[in-house]
């Protein structure tokens, strides 16, 4: 278990679509010398067509999201993990997340009863990180990294999303939480941005803490 004024072994960062987080996640592992861990969202068989009809395709894309998540979440309990840095670019709970955004009423009441019996055999993180963007910043990330399915993100679903997020990690309390706004920052081309947001990331953190770089506010 990790002391008050230890690092943290188990780092997830969190954030919605173009915020930063498989980025971030790289870099960061690389920099602590850390294990990394991935999403494998793109592997999903439902995704590209849940772009086109979320509707029709919203609960088999989530639930395969979900059980793929948790056989991943798995592997971690058979790992040392006092011994070694792992650094994810997602945590479990961003299931339920997209899951109250995605599903119908009807589909959430299954959907909780799955995960209800998954939740309980999951690690928590010693440290999750949510990086926050407006609408704008996000919408310019998802055009630079142009992945073909993505082009028909509305701004409406962007910004349930956005809403739904800011709402859970508001009143987050599984591990210690790290928010950063992103919006003025360029932890990429920038490595002054990024050895400052690694400092602040190693260092510890109880509850949560916000790190809003200068600039950010205006």
């Amino acid at each position: 278990m990790r002391t008050e004024k230890s690092e943290p072994k188990y780092i997830a960062i969190e954030g919605i679509i173009g915020a930063g987080k498989t980025t971030l996640a790289k870099m960061l592992a690389e920099k602590i010398n850390a294990e990394i861990l991935l999403d494998d969202a793109m592997n999903n068989p439902f995704l590209v067509d849940f772009y086109k009809n979320q509707k029709r395709y919203a609960f088999s894309a989530q639930l395969f999201f979900l059980l793929t998540r948790y056989q991943q979440q798995q592997s971690l309990l058979v790992r040392d993990l006092f011994a070694q840095k792992i650094v994810a670019d997602y945590s479990f709970a961003r299931d339920r997340i997209f899951a109250s955004v995605n599903l119908s009423e009807r589909e959430m009441i299954l959907y909780d009863k799955i995960l209800q019996l998954l939740h309980a055999n999951i690690p928590r993180p010693d440290l999750t990180i949510y990086l926050q963007a407006s609408i704008p910043v996000l919408k310019e990330r998802i055009r630079r990294r142009n992945f073909g399915f993505e082009r028909g993100i509305d701004d409406d679903y962007l910004q349930r999303l956005n809403d739904a997020y800011n709402y859970f990690f508001f009143h987050y309390e599984d591990s210690p939480l790290l928010v950063v706004k992103t919006d003025d920052i360029d932890f990429v081309e920038n490595a002054a941005d990024f050895d400052n947001l690694a400092d602040i990331i190693m260092k510890p953190i109880s509850g949560k803490k916000y790190y809003v770089p200068a600039g950010s506010a205006s």
